[in-house]
């Protein structure tokens, strides 16, 4: 079947790459941004969150996303041994780091040729917010990709603390941080479970706790980086009962983001907690499953001093990702919606 598209020369046009992570979707923008030279990463990140974050509601909130959207622009990279750089974006604006993400566009980078393949490893190295990340590209005979592994940037545990909630009292948490900072929780002194039955419950409760943790907790401080240092989401906690699995993670985060993956920054954050508290060795790898059974695998393979933490781990955060669709979204300057809009 023709169709005349011609009527859409007027329009703002925006072409994007759609992949998954463990179920968590990535939206990969391709044209329609503004071009950067290269400079700091989070100079881009600033500048898009002053002046373009209206191209950002427009991919992420509907009528062209929802409220869980996900999505990165890739840009020059900062660093001279660097392949290139990215942006991390949400419904409520930019993340300093993503696990889900940098495992999905290292494939997309081997698959689209930004990258020269090396088969049986490609090593991708990437400008994030949070650091350099590297990646590394699994391909079998004949190309096929198995696996997408990436060191993350020293991640480390701060220290155990409560919050009173009105509604359920003092609760315990762990601070860590995993290219982002999060509060984490055994999910059962709030007497629910890590399901997806509970999916609303997890929003309100997991945006309350972020409330209260960001009002009382004073630690939430990057070594070297101020707009890094806050608190980025909240994740539960719960065993599997799988016997290959450690144990359950849902992170929620944003404005109410609820992650479909294990979360690669906050399994990165994991692992610091259990590395310092003697539950996790290095190089012991342990799998985390998602809030609908995905999994990613994390393993701490060095030690190294980041700032004041001395015992600052890398973890290697491990997964796949896949393709869900190219795209091409119209703006139409007229249109009253054209900026998006949410409801959850």
């Amino acid at each position: 079947m023709n169709i005349d598209l011609s009527f859409t020369e007027p329009y703002a046009k925006l072409t994007t790459l759609d992949m998954h992570t463990g179920g968590e979707p990535l939206r990969i923008i391709l044209e329609g941004y503004p071009q950067f030279e290269p400079q700091p990463i989070l100079s881009i990140r600033k500048t898009l969150s002053e002046k373009h974050d209206n191209l950002r509601k427009a991919l992420m909130w509907e009528p062209r996303g929802h409220a869980d959207m996900y999505g990165l622009l890739k840009v020059p990279a900062e660093r001279k041994d660097s392949d290139f750089g990215v942006i991390f974006m949400h419904n409520a604006g930019y993340s300093t780091m993503c696990g889900h993400a940098t495992i999905a566009i290292a494939k997309a980078a081997v698959r689209l040729g930004w990258v020269k393949a090396t088969p049986p490893i490609t090593t991708i190295k990437i400008d994030a917010p949070c650091g350099q990340l590297t990646a590394y590209v699994k391909q079998k005979e004949g190309g096929k990709i198995e696996e997408v592994s990436f060191e993350n940037v020293p991640s480390f545990y701060v220290g155990s603390f409560t919050v009173n909630l009105l509604e359920l009292g003092l609760i315990t948490y762990d601070l860590a941080y995993g290219g982002a900072f999060y509060a984490y929780l055994n999910i059962h002194q709030l007497g629910i479970t890590c399901d997806a039955k509970h999916y609303t419950d997890l929003i309100r409760l997991g945006k309350l706790i972020k409330q209260q943790v960001i009002k009382t907790n004073t630690h939430i401080n990057h070594p070297y980086e101020k707009d890094l240092s806050f608190l980025y989401g909240v994740i539960f906690i719960e065993d599997s009962k799988k016997p290959d699995v450690h144990s359950k993670n849902v992170c929620v985060f944003a404005d109410g983001e609820v992650d479909r993956c294990a979360t690669g920054s906050g399994v990165s954050g994991r692992a610091a907690i259990h590395f310092a508290k003697g539950e996790l060795a290095l190089n012991e790898n342990i799998t985390i499953e998602s809030i609908i059974n995905t999994t990613l695998s994390v393993t701490p393979i060095k030690t190294v001093e980041y700032g004041t933490y001395n015992q600052a781990i890398i973890p290697l955060v491990s997964g796949n990702a896949y393709f869900t669709g190219y795209q091409q979204f119209w703006i139409d300057q007229n249109d009253p919606l054209k900026d998006g809009f949410l409801i959850r």
